[in-house]
């Protein structure tokens, strides 16, 4: 007889499940007989399914009906992992779904949690795919168990369709790492995967420490700069493959340096369309004034600047022709994109400085993209690995200011499986009001009223904030974040953490006193470089530009920067698009050519402190 309950159910149960399998295999036909490929569970060295010993699932659970139980359970374990191989996903995840209580094993669970996530992902069921993979990293914290190759393998693939692109690198940096089948073609693809990553995202790479980064991010760092000058790119690689002799990425460098560039089409004649007259002529003669702030350092150019206000569209492409155009700069205004846009004859490779609705472009088309949700995206995230378990995001209801809100929860989401709080203001009185309702002081004051009446005496007392939130972001202009941030400041509790806030772009303005930064001190926030006192910033410029314009708006002012920034992409734009690790350090960010030819920012972070505005490491 059996010496427990426990060992009668799990002996019933496994015949079961090897009876069910067996069936279920043999009614969708005969077994596929495929070897192990690159990414399936257990290594891609799976010995089951090799070549030389073409082991079918089915015949393994043959033999686990005549086996014990510990045996069987291995054995069907096994079966589990070949039928991946096999493309049976759905008899695999069920096979494993019923293992996974049959066993006590962690190093089985673990298996078994692989095989689930493999056969979900194959599924097209990513997040189910992902869940699994959790499951499979606790058994790894809780119980010691090493990682297998494959775990990073499929949690690279998960995360890239998860559009979580820094944790799908770092994924495939610790597969590289723990595999013992590599080849030149592996590091190539890694290298790839990190060239495609922005500059903030490489830097929050680097933080998490994945094996080998130090020299892939010395070798980034070169590439970004120095990658579209072929002597100085040629030095720097020189110099790094003496300071990393020993990194697996020399057996690349000979790569990277016989590189050859296309032959650049000349580009001396450049048509630029901004609105010089009309409601928005303010913005179109600051985009205009960047330009030619730029201009003055590249030789060799001919602008002309047309009117978009006075322009007609339907004889653009004559004017063009006329004027000998090699390259288009403009329009500046969403509207006016979609109208050039729509003049289908016109091939000339152009930059244009808003993104248009309909996403259909050719392929000499760029964007320089100053979307608000990329700021966002990037505060998301970085913001996510600095362990905050209760942010509450503070926006304006306006129509920007909401969409960066938008897209910090979004992606707040994808990364932490939860969204934020969120709470939207008014402009005027209504604004403190909603803030201390999100912090719940006013809950606070009125249970400390009552308390005052009930024993009718004097009560020495403080209001209590919320005690679980750990972090704002918000999202309004200077003069709504000027009254917010000491409001916050001054309804938190005595007896509560000091709550840091971090806000967008929107909140900072270059034009604020000093003596005002007391409001904001500890106020963090993303900016680009022309907007905020770097290394990065062209310092001499901006000082100039203050001294012309000393009124001009914050806004202007970024669009100054987007003009200045725009013709010095005209000719590195083919070379960014050959090389996608060549980066433009401009005013308005590092900039990075994406495969959808839409140029996208990484951004600096700045700190009221001391009085000053200065640039902060978030790494």
């Amino acid at each position: 007889m059996f010496s427990n309950k426990s060992t009668f159910y799990r002996i019933t149960a496994l015949f079961f499940v090897v009876l069910l399998t067996t069936t279920l295999l043999t009614s969708c036909g005969t077994s596929k007989n495929i070897a192990a490929n690159k990414g399936t569970i257990d290594s891609r060295n799976q010995s089951l399914a090799s070549a030389d010993n073409k082991i079918t699932s089915q015949q393994l659970l043959l033999t686990a009906q005549t086996q014990e139980l510990k045996t069987a359970i291995a054995t069907l374990i096994d079966a589990s992992e070949l039928l991946v191989g096999e493309e049976s996903y759905n008899q695999a995840l069920w096979l494993s779904q019923q293992l996974i209580n049959l066993t006590d094993n962690v190093q089985d669970k673990y298996r078994l949690a692989l095989v689930s996530a493999d056969s979900l992902l194959k599924l097209n069921e990513i997040e189910l795919a992902f869940k699994q993979l959790e499951i499979a990293n606790e058994l790894s914290t809780d119980s010691n168990v090493i990682h297998r190759e494959n775990y990073y393998f499929l949690l690279a693939d998960i995360q890239q369709r998860r559009a979580l692109e820094i944790s799908a690198v770092n994924a495939k940096l610790h597969w590289f790492s723990s595999s013992l089948n590599t080849d030149v073609d592996d590091i190539y693809q890694l290298w790839q995967a990190l060239s495609l990553l922005s500059t903030w995202q490489v830097s929050q790479l680097a933080a998490l420490d994945p094996p080998y980064i130090k020299g892939w991010q010395q070798l980034l760092t070169y590439a970004h700069k120095f990658g579209g000058d072929i002597n100085r790119f040629d030095a720097y690689l020189t110099q790094w493959q003496g300071d990393f002799s020993a990194h697996p990425a020399q057996a690349i460098i000979e790569t990277l340096r016989i590189t050859e560039q296309n032959p650049q089409k000349l580009i001396e004649n450049i048509a630029i369309i901004l609105p010089l007259s009309g409601k928005q002529a303010s913005a179109g003669k600051a985009a205009q004034q960047g330009i030619l702030a730029a201009y003055s350092n590249i030789p060799n150019k001919n602008l002309t600047f047309i009117d978009a206000d006075t322009l007609d569209w339907t004889l653009l492409n004559e004017q063009l022709i006329a004027l000998d155009s090699h390259f288009i700069i403009g329009p500046l205004l969403k509207n006016n994109v979609d109208k050039f846009l729509a003049q289908d004859e016109i091939l000339l490779p152009s930059l244009l400085l808003n993104t248009p609705k309909v996403e259909q472009r050719n392929t000499e088309q760029f964007i320089l993209s100053m979307r608000p949700e990329d700021e966002a995206y990037q505060a998301a995230t970085t913001l996510s690995r600095k362990n905050y378990s209760s942010p509450v995001i503070l926006s304006h209801r306006d129509t920007a200011s909401k969409r960066i809100a938008r897209a910090f929860t979004k992606q707040w989401q994808l990364i932490n499986g939860y969204s934020p709080e969120v709470v939207y203001f008014e402009k005027g009185k209504m604004m403190q009001e909603q803030l201390k309702a999100s912090l719940e002081v006013d809950s606070s004051q009125a249970r400390i009223k009552d308390l005052k009446i009930r024993v009718k005496q004097s009560i020495d007392s403080e209001p209590r904030n919320r005690r679980d939130i750990d972090m704002f972001y918000l999202v309004g202009s200077p003069a709504q974040t000027k009254l917010l941030k000491p409001y916050i400041d001054v309804n938190t509790s005595p007896f509560a953490t000091i709550i840091p806030v971090y806000a967008s772009s929107r909140s900072h303005s270059s034009k604020q006193d000093s003596s005002k930064h007391n409001d904001l001190r500890n106020l963090i926030f993303t900016e680009m470089p022309w907007l905020l006192s770097s290394q990065q910033q062209n310092a001499q410029l901006a000082d100039l530009s203050k001294a012309l314009w000393p009124s001009r708006s914050d806004s202007l002012q970024r669009i100054f920067a987007m003009g200045y920034d725009s013709l010095y992409l005209v000719e590195k734009l083919p070379l960014m698009k050959q090389k996608p690790y060549v980066r433009h350090y401009g005013q308005t960010g590092i900039l990075k050519l994406n495969s959808n030819n839409t140029l996208t920012r990484s951004l600096l972070w700045g700190i009221y402190k001391d009085g000053e505005v200065t640039e902060i490491a978030m790494d």
